[in-house]
Parts: C-alpha cells; sequence; structure tokens
C-alpha cells in the first residue's frame, strides 16, 4: 500500500489519534497504512503565504485525497436497485453547471429528494469522486432522489472560484429541482452534504431565505459543518478545535481554505454561517446537525445546532462517537452498520417532514 501524506495536516494535539482511546479501532486499522494515525510535519506553506502559493497547494492536496478515497471505495458500481443519469444546466451566470441524478430504480408516486453538496471544505474534490457517488447511491437505495452538485471550488480541476462561487451553484441547482419538481418526482427537498457540503448546505437554505425562497426547501441534514472561520482557535466555545486538532483535520489547514474561500477574517453568514444572526436564522426549516466525536470541527456544528434551536428553528443534532471526521461517510467499509444508520437516518428526517 503506497504512503500518502496529506499536505496540511499539521496538527499540535497533545495526543497523536493513534492514542486515542476513543477511536474506533476499525477505524485505526484503515488509516494506518497512510499514515494518518499520526501527526505529520508542518509544511512550510502558511496562511500568509501568497494566493498563487495556497492556491497550488490545495490543488495538489486534491489528488492525495483522491487517491485515499479511490482505495477506500475501490471500483464503484451502480447498485441493481438505483439508476443514474447526468444532466447539464446553466448557471445564472451562463456557465455549466453538472448535477448527477441517482433514484430507485422502482420508484411508485413522489418520494423525498436530497440535494447533495459535497465536501472538501468549498476548496477541492468533485461530485464524481467514488465516495460521493458511492454515497448517494446508498441513499438512493434507501427511496430517495439524491441530486449531487458539481460546484465550482477555490482550487483543483473545479477552481480557482472563491465565494459566492459554489454558493451560487448550489442555490442555482436548487432552483433548477425546485422548478423540476413535478418531473422529477420528489415531495419533501432537503439539503445535505458534509464538511465543506455542510456549510453549503446550510448555507444554500440561507441564502433561499435571504432571496425570499425558503419555501423551496422543507430541511437541512447537515454533517460536520465547516462553518466558523475560527481556526486559529481564538473562539473558547470551540474546544473541539484543539482537543482534536490534527485529527485527519488540522486547524491550520482549514484557515488556509477559508483564506482563499472569503478572506482571513470574513464572519459573512452565507460563507460562515457560524456568523448568522439570530434574525437570518427564524424561519428556517428543521435542520439535523450530525457531527463526530473526534473531529475538529465537531463543536462549531453543535453550537450551531443550539443558535438554531435559539432562534426558534426545529434541530436535532446527533454525535457519532468513536470516529473522525466525516467517518461515518469515509469509512463505509470498515464500518457498514453506521454507514447504513446514517443513510437512514437522512431519509427519516426527510419522511418526517
Amino acid at each position: 500500500m503506497k504512503e500518502i501524506i496529506l499536505p496540511g495536516k499539521l496538527g499540535n494535539s497533545k495526543t497523536q489519534l493513534k492514542d486515542d482511546p476513543r477511536l474506533d479501532p476499525r477505524i485505526l486499522e484503515k488509516i494506518i497504512p497512510y499514515s494518518m494515525e499520526v501527526d505529520p510535519e508542518s509544511p512550510e506553506l502558511t496562511v500568509n503565504s501568497s494566493e498563487d502559493e495556497k492556491i497550488k497547494f490545495l490543488s495538489e492536496s486534491e489528488s492525495d485525497y483522491q487517491n485515499i478515497f479511490a482505495d477506500f471505495f475501490p471500483n464503484v458500481k451502480t447498485p441493481d436497485n438505483v439508476k443514474v443519469e447526468s444532466v447539464t444546466i446553466k448557471s445564472s451566470d451562463n456557465l455549466d453547471i453538472n448535477l448527477h441524478i441517482h433514484r430507485p430504480v422502482s420508484q411508485n408516486g413522489d418520494i423525498p429528494c436530497v440535494l447533495h453538496t459535497h465536501g472538501g471544505g468549498m476548496s477541492i474534490l468533485t461530485a464524481q469522486d467514488p465516495n460521493y457517488v458511492s454515497w448517494r447511491n446508498k441513499l438512493a437505495g434507501k427511496g430517495m432522489l439524491v441530486v449531487g452538485v458539481d460546484f465550482r471550488n477555490v482550487a483543483g480541476v473545479l477552481g480557482n472560484n472563491p465565494f459566492p462561487a459554489g454558493l451560487n451553484d448550489c442555490y442555482d441547482a436548487l432552483n433548477w429541482v425546485h422548478d423540476n419538481k413535478k418531473k422529477l418526482q420528489f415531495s419533501k427537498l432537503i439539503i445535505s452534504g458534509e464538511s465543506g457540503g455542510g456549510n453549503l448546505s446550510i448555507a444554500t437554505a440561507l441564502k433561499a431565505k435571504v432571496e425570499g425562497n425558503i419555501h423551496m426547501v422543507d430541511g437541512v441534514y447537515s454533517q460536520c459543518p465547516y462553518i466558523s472561520n475560527h481556526y486559529d482557535k481564538s473562539d473558547n466555545k470551540l474546544i473541539s478545535l484543539h482537543e482534536n486538532d490534527g485529527y485527519f483535520l488540522s486547524a491550520s489547514m482549514m484557515e488556509i481554505m477559508a483564506s482563499c474561500y472569503d478572506g482571513k477574517d470574513s464572519r459573512d453568514p452565507l460563507a460562515w454561517p457560524y456568523h448568522a444572526k439570530k434574525d437570518i436564522l427564524k424561519g428556517l426549516p428543521p435542520h439535523f446537525i450530525c457531527v463526530n466525536e473526534l473531529d475538529p470541527l465537531r463543536d462549531e456544528g453543535l453550537v450551531f445546532f443550539r443558535m438554531l434551536l435559539d432562534a426558534g428553528v426545529e434541530a436535532k443534532a446527533m454525535t457519532l462517537h468513536g470516529t473522525i471526521h466525516a467517518g461515518e461517510l469515509i469509512f463505509g467499509e470498515a464500518l457498514p452498520e453506521l454507514y447504513d444508520t446514517c443513510a437512514c437516518s437522512v431519509y427519516d428526517f426527510a419522511k418526517s417532514l
């Protein structure tokens, strides 16, 4: 097995991930071949490096993550009970957006729809990466229509497009799905994504509210959302940024991504929903926030969950113990029961609306 070192997994945790007794041993077994159980040396790049250097750095990291996900999800095939098609729509600025539509082969009547916004810190990766294809297949196999959005990124093959390009693509996709409700044959529409996609799932709903179109969104299911832009660890409410720093993700890497997305000090709630005021949150549809115990991002998801409750929004939260960032999605082969349980959770949330 080729060892892959992820650029920017800086980490200064007092405990190495491999020594943390909370870690599910099945995850530890999967990450050891990639040296992800310890914190590698810090790269020379910092958040204060030039924009070109940071974009180059992020673009190079994209292939490293994609290689790992390809190993974890080899030979992804469309299940017999799912059919897939891709369509290209025009964005509001007349650019192409590729959408990947997964649905059950046997569909009787309208079913819940999931607009899926993939992870990657709004910076890297694509909807066609095998881990995201596998997840959309899994959701569709549970009885949902799933539409994956290939939105513009900050870096990588779909970059260089800072905020609000990716968000605008997701919002345009939301409009298209809503406008084609009868043709697509769905009942309720939720937005769901993990990590950077967890940000975009929330932010797309916020944008819909700001634009006067919140009626298009029936719910948001956000997994391990990357939403604070406080990755210098200056926020004493976000204990997990220090506690779990270097566990698959590092605050330094996330700070670099954030600075390229919308600037180091941005507090724009459409870029960073953690900074949304109560008046913006009021009137949002029900939310489900899922976080990982050993994730640096854990606490920003939980703080946002409490912000929603304080604003009178119906919200639920779940912490997946023993898992690192997006562990329920990345380690589907090693933790099949958790992978299935989380897919059922998305389905149950959508059906409950």
